[in-house]
This record gives C-alpha cells, structure tokens and sequence, in this order.
C-alpha cells in the first residue's frame, strides 16, 4: 500500500468522516519525515501498511486497524515516554474533529495506546496491529541489520556500553515470550525469522 492522497481519502470515508481531513495527511507526513527519526519514519509507516494491506482479512474493522497505523508513530522522541499517549490522543482528536462516531475515535486510540509495550491482546484487530507493527523482527537479515542501525541512530545520544545493555534487554524480552507474534498468519511467516535475527542481535549486543 502506497502513502497517497487517495488512499487516504478512501481510509476516511470508511471511517465514516463527514470530510476528509486533507491538511492532516499533510501534517502526518511531515512529522513521520521529522530530522531526528531514522526508523520510525515513513519507510516505517509504508511497510506498515503494506504489511496491512497483505492481511487485511484479519481484521474486523480494516479501516480503523488501518487509521491506529497512521498515527501509531505519529510523535516520535527518543528522550520522551508518552510517545504513544500523545499519538493516541492526536488519532481519537482527529476523528472526533472529522465527525466520524465517538466509538471509532476510543476504539483506534486504544489500538495506538497498545503499541506502548506490544503486550499480547486477546482482541483480533489489537493483535493484528502490533504483529504489523513487529513484522520487522522477521524481516530479511539485510532489513533487519538496517532497522537495527537505524534504531541506534535514533538513541545516539545514549553512551554505546549503556545502549548496548539496555537494547539486549529489549530484545530479549521478546525471544522470551511463548510467541512473538500472536496471529497464526504472522507467526507461520515471520517467528521462527525474527527469533533467528534476535537471537544474533542479542549476542552482538552483549561483551
């Protein structure tokens, strides 16, 4: 799926938008294009929804799975720990400013506020958006060596002995989940990939 004026459009129209929020296409874009991003940034958000478009049947409400991605990353620092919340608060204002139902505002700010962690759902569309959100641990060796030097640019300013701990932790909390991915469609192509990529990470990353 492409990042375009006319995707866009038709997202808003099945949100049930009284008018397509044009200048927020806009504003989305240049903040995915923020200086300071080197991985969450649009080549992010168009695997993103490329993964989604791939998977789509598994969602109940596409459109609204589809929306949470848009604004999943939509602010974005390094030093902050409420990127998610203001992403969050940034897609329920939106759609409340676009006129579509109270209900569809709550339930995409609920599916941003659950990349804060990744932690496993037992709601369909939730699960789909965060195995979308980690397809990255399975992807390609070559993607994944970038998406790792990517995500050290973005925490340059930490000290490496300091990244370096603390990126292993990350990492192996998921090696020790049960499963990484939670649908049967991602996990069948993705898990035993992204437990092969995390496990050299983590070895790489510790003295």
């Amino acid at each position: 799926m492409t990042i375009s004026v006319d995707a866009w459009q038709r997202l808003w129209t099945e949100l049930g938008a009284a008018e397509v929020p044009r200048g927020l296409f806009n504003q989305l874009v240049a903040a995915y294009s923020e200086r300071h991003r080197s991985y969450h940034t649009l080549q992010h958000l168009r695997e993103c929804l490329a993964h989604f478009e791939a998977a789509s049947a598994l969602a109940r409400r596409p459109a609204e799975v589809e929306a949470a991605l848009w604004f999943h990353d939509a602010v974005y620092d390094p030093k902050a720990r409420d990127n998610e919340e203001r992403s969050a608060d940034w897609a329920a204002r939106s759609i409340l400013a676009a006129d579509c139902d109270a209900g569809v505002a709550e339930r995409v700010r609920a599916l941003v506020l659950a990349t804060d962690g990744h932690a496993a759902s037992d709601d369909a569309d939730t699960q789909f958006l965060l195995d979308v959100d980690l397809a990255i641990l399975g992807a390609a060796p070559a993607r994944f060596a970038e998406y790792e030097r990517q995500v050290r640019a973005e925490y340059a300013h930490v000290p490496d002995a300091e990244f370096r701990s603390r990126r292993a932790q990350v990492l192996g909390t998921f090696l020790a989940r049960p499963r990484i991915y939670g649908t049967v469609a991602f996990h069948d192509a993705l898990e035993q990939r992204a437990r092969d990529n995390l496990q050299q990470a983590v070895a790489a990353l510790r003295p």
